[in-house]
């Protein structure tokens, strides 16, 4: 029997990686596949000028190659963004969304805030790459390195820690995608989004805080499936990847 498609979606500066944790258990039940998206690790080159929506597009590629019309979507942060916009354009069974970003109330203007860390953490970043692999054998480099990301970080491998701080160096969606970000917004028709929703947020976030950074998709989705995690940070796939894939296959099947 064919097993349903479930696309997962990184956020802003991680790569396709960070879902590594939760797969084996979604394999179980899902074809999977874990998107790459422009500008970032694994994924296609990125323009120094971005328009339009490149990161929903990329994704609509990947399932057409694969001759997907439709699939399951989770995405965490921008990822979460971009699986709503999946739905927007009728093309996903279900969303399940960690944190995703552009669920700031309108006039709220938190989120330049937010486009403001990724040059800065991205420049920090760039000047320890070369030690990487070092920082990530000791207690103090892992923590530093999922501060923004996680509350829990003991279980994460530092090999794949590794991996993302690397992310973060090479990410040239950096300047392009905060530039579109800035002028373009964060679009979304919740008229046209009839699939089931679930929306995870951990309330110990500190990049999208709670509820702040989700004002509007509750304003807009309060028929949704939403859920709080205590003690549990942005990236919930990586904080508690266990739990994660629970709330996944627990809405996909």
């Amino acid at each position: 029997m064919a097993r349903e498609p479930l696309i997962l979606i990184h956020g802003f500066t991680d790569t396709w990686r960070t879902w590594e944790l939760v797969v084996p258990w979604l394999e179980e039940r899902h074809d999977v596949v874990a998107v790459a998206l422009p500008g970032h690790v694994g994924g296609p080159e990125i323009g120094d000028v971005v328009e339009g929506d490149v990161a929903v597009a990329e994704v609509e590629r990947v399932m057409d190659e694969r001759g997907w019309s439709s699939a399951h979507v989770c995405g965490n942060s921008l990822g979460g963004y971009v699986a709503l916009q999946l739905a927007e354009r009728g093309r996903a069974r279900t969303v399940v969304a960690f944190a995703p970003a552009g669920g700031w109330a309108p006039g709220d203007d938190a989120y330049r805030e937010v486009l403001a860390h990724f040059p800065q953490v991205q420049a920090e970043v760039r000047a320890y790459v070369g030690q990487a692999d070092a920082l990530m054998q000791t207690e103090l480099g892992r923590r530093r390195a999922t501060a923004t990301t996680t509350v829990n970080y003991q279980h994460i491998p530092p090999e794949l820690l590794a991996h993302q701080f690397r992310a973060v160096a090479a990410c040239t969606a950096v300047e392009p995608m905060t530039k579109l970000a800035e002028t373009q917004g964060w679009t979304l028709d919740p008229s046209r989004v009839d699939c089931r929703l679930r929306f995870v947020w951990g309330t110990d976030d500190v990049l999208l805080p709670w509820p702040r950074a989700a004002a509007r998709y509750r304003a807009w989705f309060p028929t949704a499936d939403w859920i709080e995690l205590q003690d549990v940070g942005h990236a919930i796939q990586l904080d508690v990847p266990r739990e994660a894939a629970q709330l996944i296959l627990g809405f996909t099947t």
